[in-house]
């Protein structure tokens, strides 16, 4: 699979180690969920203090034409609180007339939180019938809702166009790498390649929650952006792989880096050389094999790049 973007880029989100994101970046983070959620306006206020810490040691840019070194391992930075922060994914690959359920008890609400229906598990969600054009699907007990019978975490909400919908899931980010990492390399994998594949995944995803590609949706489910296949692509491996580098992401001069990768060097090359730093994915997997962690994999591919950790509050 092939995660496409606009190049290695360090978007201005964070501009120093220490400092917190900017209020025009908070509102690109989560659009409009202030003022299209009331009950959600503590919560923007939180993340107003989230905050990327780098580690102390960034690694300068390689000379042009210096080859790719495994030894440029990138240091951790201290653990931190988790940051609560919420994708947005459209599944496209899903948008039309999809059959809506759930595992458990659903209810289907609309954009000012009244039930319009409620259903079992198993039972289809008639969403055809409702004349609203801002659908919120939601199950109990956090079950699984089905999208045309493949399970999803979190909500959905439903979006009106012409006589279709396209289905946004909204779920927790981490939530969300664990599957894309799934989607994107076998969990039967080396666990650091796996980790190598979250920390990218997670930067790849961050760059597009602070510029998102519409005022509903952050990216989509397809490798246009990066694979997701909701709960189908989430194993207790990736689910590791994802915890054991929570919040960690790719920074490059105090940005975020939109962290390309591929599944092996021919096609980094071919799709991403122009562009800058892409990771093979199948060349992480022969790196882990050799015994290198996860940073020292990063490392090789991001060369000029830094870790830092996403956190709540200020540093110290």
């Amino acid at each position: 699979m092939v995660a496409l973007g606009l190049g290695f880029l360090a978007q201005q989100a964070f501009t120093e180690p220490r400092s917190s994101l900017d209020a025009k970046v908070m509102e690109a983070l989560l659009p409009a969920t202030a003022a299209d959620d009331p009950d959600r306006q503590s919560e923007a206020r939180q993340l107003e203090e989230i905050q990327a810490r780098r580690a102390d040691a960034a690694i300068p840019p390689p000379p042009s034409g210096m080859a790719p070194s495994g030894d440029l391992a990138l240091a951790e930075p201290a653990a931190g609180r988790p940051v609560p922060l919420e994708a947005r994914v459209a599944l496209l690959r899903q948008a039309g007339r999809p059959t809506l359920s759930a595992r458990g008890p659903w209810q289907l609400l609309d954009g000012d939180g009244r039930v319009l229906l409620r259903g079992g598990p198993g039972e289809s969600v008639d969403w055809s019938s409702q004349g609203s054009a801002d659908l919120w699907l939601e199950s109990a007990g956090g079950q699984a809702l089905l999208v045309n019978g493949l399970p999803y975490e979190g909500r959905l909400r439903l979006l009106r166009e012409g006589s279709g919908i396209t289905p946004i899931n909204h779920l927790p980010l981490e939530r969300y790498i664990a599957s894309v990492v799934g989607a994107e390399m076998p969990s039967s994998w080396s666990m650091e390649a796996l980790k190598a594949q979250a920390v990218a995944a997670r930067s790849y995803a961050l760059a597009h929650l602070a510029r998102p590609a519409n005022r509903y949706w952050h990216l989509g489910d397809t490798t246009r952006w990066q694979a997701y296949r909701g709960l189908e692509s989430v194993t207790a491996r990736t689910r590791e792989a994802t915890e054991r580098t929570n919040g960690l992401i790719l920074s490059y001069q105090g940005g975020i880096v939109e962290s390309l990768y591929a599944a092996n060097s021919q096609i980094t090359l071919e799709a991403h050389g122009h562009l800058g730093a892409s990771m093979s994915q199948e060349g992480a997997q022969q790196l882990a094999i050799q015994g290198q962690q996860y940073n020292q994999i990063l490392g090789h591919y991001y060369q000029g790049a830094s870790l830092a950790r996403l956190q709540i509050g200020g540093a110290n």
